[in-house]
């Protein structure tokens, strides 16, 4: 039995910008995606049955409704593979966060099991399987830094500065369907060339919204402004702030109150899930 190991990093959207809704319900937006180099870990045994066995502990998700569950099972559909296998699912990204933990964990099954499962599919043809899944997919499905148009699946690399950051999640979860049906969403945005990219143009459309649902999120989005100019990720609910250094990350970390979640990630251009693909 072939077994493995491997990483579903989390993502930051470094910022959201709204567009406009689409007839079919989704919104145009433009964003920029951050991987990070921490998340969660997916260990996979391949059999040859067909049967798929998701191991998870995430409360109030049945196994068959996981992403890494749908995940697998269509790729078994797309590439008529006969072979099964075991997933042990090992969650650290909080969920309802916007940092994108199910469609990671989603996208590592994909481009795991191609492996494992030798189905020999590019990383376009698996891109395409994981846009049904979610539109976040296809970033973790690529494996780098992406400005991201459409609903968030154009995708063009882009080389970004190896920041620290420190994320903080208040102990709720955000509805992300909740937030982009909401009739004071703001979309309307200004369509920005990757080119023309600033940091001064860094903001969130969902975040007003977000911060008037749940004032949790506005309580840590206002603490954490003694440290730098703090932004949410995704509809939320983490929050983060960019630090030069691990060491000042990790510094301003200790002073987070107990009642929040938090962790120090750096950011990262390819993927902790490609560079260990890579190194077998």
């Amino acid at each position: 039995m072939i077994s493995i190991t491997l990483p579903s990093p989390a993502k930051l959207n470094l910022f959201l910008h709204i567009l406009d809704r689409r007839e079919d319900g989704y919104h145009n937006l433009q964003t920029l995606f951050q991987i990070l180099d921490y998340g969660d870990q997916l260990s996979f045994s391949v059999n040859k049955q067909p049967e798929i066995n998701l191991i998870s502990a995430i409360e109030d998700v049945a196994p068959q409704d996981n992403l890494v569950f749908k995940a697998a099972r269509a790729l078994q559909q797309a590439t008529n593979c006969r072979w099964g296998c075991e997933i042990q699912l090992n969650k650290k990204i909080p969920m309802g966060a916007g940092l994108g933990g199910g469609s990671s964990n989603a996208a590592t099954a994909l481009v795991g099991l191609n492996s494992l499962w030798q189905c020999d599919l590019s990383l376009d043809q698996l891109a395409e399987i994981g846009c049904e899944l979610g539109a976040d997919v296809p970033v973790f499905v690529k494996g780098f830094s992406a400005f991201a148009e459409g609903i968030g699946d154009k995708l063009t690399p882009i080389t970004l500065d190896e920041f620290w950051y420190l994320v903080v999640t208040p102990k709720i979860k955000v509805s992300t369907e909740q937030i982009f049906c909401h009739s004071e969403l703001t979309r309307n945005a200004q369509a920005i060339k990757i080119r023309a990219l600033s940091e001064e143009l860094y903001r969130n459309d969902c975040q007003s919204v977000v911060e008037t649902l749940y004032p949790p999120v506005k309580q840590v989005l206002d603490w954490l402004q003694r440290y730098g100019n703090p932004l949410m990720t995704g509809t939320g609910a983490s929050v983060y702030c960019r630090f030069d250094s691990e060491q000042e990350a990790k510094q301003a970390q200790k002073t987070v109150p107990t009642s929040w979640n938090s962790f120090v990630a750096r950011g990262v251009n390819q993927s902790p899930l490609h560079q260990q693909l890579e190194n077998l």
